[in-house]
Protein backbone atom coordinates (compact mmCIF):
# COMPACT_ATOMS: atom_id res chain seq x y z
CA UNK A 1 0.00 0.00 0.00
CA UNK A 2 2.70 2.60 1.15
CA UNK A 3 6.30 1.78 2.07
CA UNK A 4 5.98 1.09 5.50
CA UNK A 5 10.07 1.57 6.04
CA UNK A 6 10.11 4.90 5.41
CA UNK A 7 6.66 6.20 6.93
CA UNK A 8 6.57 9.85 7.71
CA UNK A 9 5.53 10.66 11.37
CA UNK A 10 2.59 11.78 12.31
CA UNK A 11 2.81 15.78 11.98
CA UNK A 12 2.19 17.60 15.40
CA UNK A 13 0.18 19.86 13.81
CA UNK A 14 -2.13 17.46 11.56
CA UNK A 15 -2.71 14.54 10.02
CA UNK A 16 -0.72 12.96 7.32
CA UNK A 17 -3.01 12.10 4.05
CA UNK A 18 -1.16 9.53 1.43
CA UNK A 19 -1.23 10.22 -2.15
CA UNK A 20 -1.18 6.55 -3.34
CA UNK A 21 0.88 5.38 -6.06
CA UNK A 22 -0.92 1.96 -6.76
CA UNK A 23 -5.44 1.50 -7.44
CA UNK A 24 -6.09 1.42 -3.49
CA UNK A 25 -9.48 0.90 -2.24
CA UNK A 26 -10.93 1.67 1.08
CA UNK A 27 -10.82 -0.46 3.83
CA UNK A 28 -14.09 0.16 5.07
CA UNK A 29 -16.50 1.23 2.16
CA UNK A 30 -14.59 -0.52 -0.53
CA UNK A 31 -14.83 2.58 -2.69
CA UNK A 32 -11.71 3.61 -4.95
CA UNK A 33 -9.26 3.74 -6.49
CA UNK A 34 -8.67 6.83 -3.72
CA UNK A 35 -6.70 9.64 -5.27
CA UNK A 36 -5.97 10.48 -1.29
CA UNK A 37 -6.39 7.76 1.74
CA UNK A 38 -5.52 7.70 5.49
CA UNK A 39 -3.94 5.05 7.40
CA UNK A 40 -5.74 3.70 10.12
CA UNK A 41 -4.46 0.62 11.87
CA UNK A 42 -2.23 -0.02 8.57
CA UNK A 43 -5.43 0.24 6.30
CA UNK A 44 -6.44 2.78 3.91
CA UNK A 45 -9.49 5.14 4.56
CA UNK A 46 -10.87 7.85 2.05
CA UNK A 47 -11.33 10.61 3.41
CA UNK A 48 -14.86 10.28 3.61
CA UNK A 49 -14.58 7.73 6.45
CA UNK A 50 -11.61 9.41 8.09
CA UNK A 51 -14.09 12.34 8.43
CA UNK A 52 -11.57 14.55 6.24
CA UNK A 53 -13.51 15.00 3.09
CA UNK A 54 -14.84 18.20 3.94
CA UNK A 55 -11.02 19.60 3.86
CA UNK A 56 -9.92 21.07 0.78
CA UNK A 57 -6.32 20.68 -0.79
CA UNK A 58 -3.41 23.47 -1.18
CA UNK A 59 -1.01 22.25 -3.06
CA UNK A 60 2.91 23.33 -1.78
CA UNK A 61 4.53 26.18 -3.56
CA UNK A 62 3.10 29.17 -1.61
CA UNK A 63 4.69 29.07 1.87
CA UNK A 64 2.59 32.12 3.31
CA UNK A 65 -0.44 31.09 2.26
CA UNK A 66 0.46 27.57 3.54
CA UNK A 67 1.25 28.65 6.86
CA UNK A 68 -2.00 30.92 7.20
CA UNK A 69 -4.59 28.54 6.28
CA UNK A 70 -3.18 25.93 8.88
CA UNK A 71 -3.45 28.43 11.37
CA UNK A 72 -6.97 29.42 10.52
CA UNK A 73 -7.94 25.86 10.45
CA UNK A 74 -9.04 23.99 13.24
CA UNK A 75 -8.32 20.18 11.33
CA UNK A 76 -5.60 20.18 8.71
CA UNK A 77 -3.76 17.34 6.99
CA UNK A 78 -0.45 17.30 5.32
CA UNK A 79 -0.80 15.43 2.28
CA UNK A 80 2.37 13.27 1.36
CA UNK A 81 3.59 11.19 -1.72
CA UNK A 82 6.40 8.70 -1.46
CA UNK A 83 8.74 9.66 -4.29
CA UNK A 84 10.77 6.05 -5.68
CA UNK A 85 14.04 7.16 -7.03
CA UNK A 86 14.97 9.15 -3.66
CA UNK A 87 13.14 6.73 -1.57
CA UNK A 88 11.52 8.97 0.40
CA UNK A 89 8.15 10.99 1.43
CA UNK A 90 7.96 14.17 -0.34
CA UNK A 91 5.18 16.80 0.85
CA UNK A 92 2.65 17.48 -1.91
CA UNK A 93 0.40 19.87 0.13
CA UNK A 94 -2.01 20.24 2.60
CA UNK A 95 -5.69 19.63 3.29
CA UNK A 96 -7.66 22.68 4.97
CA UNK A 97 -11.05 24.02 5.90
CA UNK A 98 -11.93 25.95 2.95
CA UNK A 99 -13.13 29.07 5.25
CA UNK A 100 -10.15 28.74 6.70
CA UNK A 101 -8.29 28.97 3.49
CA UNK A 102 -10.45 32.06 2.17
CA UNK A 103 -9.16 34.15 5.23
CA UNK A 104 -5.61 32.76 4.61
CA UNK A 105 -6.00 34.00 1.28
CA UNK A 106 -7.37 37.56 2.57
CA UNK A 107 -4.69 37.83 5.29
CA UNK A 108 -2.35 37.51 1.87
CA UNK A 109 -4.35 40.02 -0.19
CA UNK A 110 -3.85 42.22 2.41
CA UNK A 111 -0.41 41.89 2.97
CA UNK A 112 0.50 41.82 -1.52
CA UNK A 113 -1.51 45.18 -0.87
CA UNK A 114 0.46 47.46 1.82
CA UNK A 115 3.50 46.06 -0.27
CA UNK A 116 2.59 47.29 -3.50
CA UNK A 117 1.56 50.73 -1.47
CA UNK A 118 4.94 50.83 -0.03
CA UNK A 119 6.41 49.98 -3.07
CA UNK A 120 4.77 53.06 -4.82
CA UNK A 121 5.87 55.08 -2.09
CA UNK A 122 9.33 54.32 -2.14
CA UNK A 123 8.98 54.61 -6.16
CA UNK A 124 8.11 58.41 -5.14
CA UNK A 125 10.88 58.92 -2.67
CA UNK A 126 13.48 57.41 -5.30
CA UNK A 127 11.89 59.64 -7.76
CA UNK A 128 12.05 62.84 -5.58
CA UNK A 129 15.52 61.84 -4.32
CA UNK A 130 16.60 61.23 -8.13
CA UNK A 131 15.09 65.22 -9.26
CA UNK A 132 16.89 66.72 -6.31
CA UNK A 133 20.34 64.81 -7.87
CA UNK A 134 20.09 65.80 -11.23
CA UNK A 135 19.17 69.54 -10.78
CA UNK A 136 22.63 69.43 -8.43
CA UNK A 137 24.46 67.83 -11.03
CA UNK A 138 23.20 70.18 -13.70
CA UNK A 139 23.91 72.91 -11.93
CA UNK A 140 27.32 71.88 -11.10
CA UNK A 141 27.85 71.05 -15.00
CA UNK A 142 26.86 74.97 -15.21
CA UNK A 143 29.12 76.04 -12.67
CA UNK A 144 31.94 73.95 -14.74
CA UNK A 145 30.54 74.84 -17.81
CA UNK A 146 29.02 78.16 -17.82
CA UNK A 147 28.20 78.53 -21.58
CA UNK A 148 26.66 75.33 -21.60
CA UNK A 149 22.93 76.08 -21.87
CA UNK A 150 20.64 75.57 -19.50
CA UNK A 151 18.46 73.44 -21.05
CA UNK A 152 21.19 70.75 -22.17
CA UNK A 153 22.86 70.79 -18.86
CA UNK A 154 19.74 69.83 -17.18
CA UNK A 155 19.34 66.77 -20.39
CA UNK A 156 22.93 65.95 -19.77
CA UNK A 157 21.98 65.54 -15.96
CA UNK A 158 19.00 63.39 -16.58
CA UNK A 159 20.80 60.41 -18.64
CA UNK A 160 24.35 60.61 -16.78
CA UNK A 161 22.11 59.85 -13.65
CA UNK A 162 19.60 58.01 -14.74
CA UNK A 163 18.59 55.14 -12.06
CA UNK A 164 19.98 51.77 -13.12
CA UNK A 165 21.70 52.56 -16.19
CA UNK A 166 25.17 52.50 -14.79
CA UNK A 167 26.77 55.98 -16.26
CA UNK A 168 28.67 57.83 -14.62
CA UNK A 169 26.16 59.51 -12.66
CA UNK A 170 25.80 56.30 -10.88
CA UNK A 171 28.80 55.74 -9.77
CA UNK A 172 30.77 56.74 -6.81
CA UNK A 173 32.18 59.69 -8.60
CA UNK A 174 29.34 61.04 -9.67
CA UNK A 175 27.37 61.43 -6.67
CA UNK A 176 29.66 63.10 -5.08
CA UNK A 177 29.63 65.38 -8.16
CA UNK A 178 33.30 65.19 -8.69
CA UNK A 179 34.27 67.50 -11.80
CA UNK A 180 35.95 63.88 -12.94
CA UNK A 181 32.54 62.79 -13.40
CA UNK A 182 30.52 65.58 -14.33
CA UNK A 183 32.96 66.26 -17.12
CA UNK A 184 32.74 62.67 -18.26
CA UNK A 185 28.81 62.98 -18.88
CA UNK A 186 29.06 66.75 -20.77
CA UNK A 187 32.21 65.30 -22.91
CA UNK A 188 29.77 62.35 -23.70
CA UNK A 189 27.16 64.22 -24.45
CA UNK A 190 29.05 66.46 -26.61
CA UNK A 191 30.93 63.54 -28.77
CA UNK A 192 27.52 62.29 -29.67
CA UNK A 193 24.96 65.37 -30.51
CA UNK A 194 28.04 67.86 -31.60
CA UNK A 195 30.35 65.61 -33.57
CA UNK A 196 29.89 62.54 -36.40
CA UNK A 197 31.37 60.20 -33.61
CA UNK A 198 28.24 58.09 -34.07
CA UNK A 199 28.07 57.84 -37.79
CA UNK A 200 31.72 57.08 -38.16
CA UNK A 201 31.19 54.13 -35.33
CA UNK A 202 28.34 53.10 -37.70
CA UNK A 203 30.31 53.27 -40.94
CA UNK A 204 33.02 50.65 -39.19
CA UNK A 205 35.60 52.87 -37.51
CA UNK A 206 36.90 51.31 -34.47
CA UNK A 207 36.34 53.14 -31.59
CA UNK A 208 39.15 54.56 -30.29
CA UNK A 209 40.02 55.85 -33.78
CA UNK A 210 36.54 57.92 -33.59
CA UNK A 211 37.52 59.77 -30.99
CA UNK A 212 40.48 60.76 -32.02
CA UNK A 213 39.16 61.71 -35.27
CA UNK A 214 36.61 63.66 -33.26
CA UNK A 215 38.57 65.17 -29.93
CA UNK A 216 39.25 68.54 -31.47
CA UNK A 217 35.18 68.98 -32.51
CA UNK A 218 34.97 67.97 -28.35
CA UNK A 219 37.52 70.42 -27.34
CA UNK A 220 36.38 73.24 -29.34
CA UNK A 221 32.87 72.71 -27.71
CA UNK A 222 34.15 72.58 -24.51
CA UNK A 223 35.89 75.41 -24.45
CA UNK A 224 32.81 77.12 -25.87
CA UNK A 225 31.60 76.27 -23.01
CA UNK A 226 34.09 77.37 -20.89
CA UNK A 227 35.68 80.47 -21.87
CA UNK A 228 32.29 82.61 -21.73
CA UNK A 229 31.13 84.98 -18.65
CA UNK A 230 29.28 83.85 -16.25
CA UNK A 231 25.67 84.45 -17.24
CA UNK A 232 26.43 85.42 -20.37
CA UNK A 233 23.91 82.71 -21.85
CA UNK A 234 20.77 80.82 -20.42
Amino acid sequence: MVPHATLPPRTPTGLLVFQPLKRRHCAECRRGPLPLLVLEDAAPRCLDCADLAHLVFLPRGDTALTRRAREESALSAVVVRFNRRRSRYERQGVLVEEAALARAEQRCLADAEARRRRRVRDARRRAAQDALFAEAFAAEIRRLFPGCPADRARDIAAHASERGSGRVGRSAAGRALTEGAVTSAVVASVRHLDTPYDRLLMSGVPRHEARRRIAAAVETVLRGWTDVRLGSTG
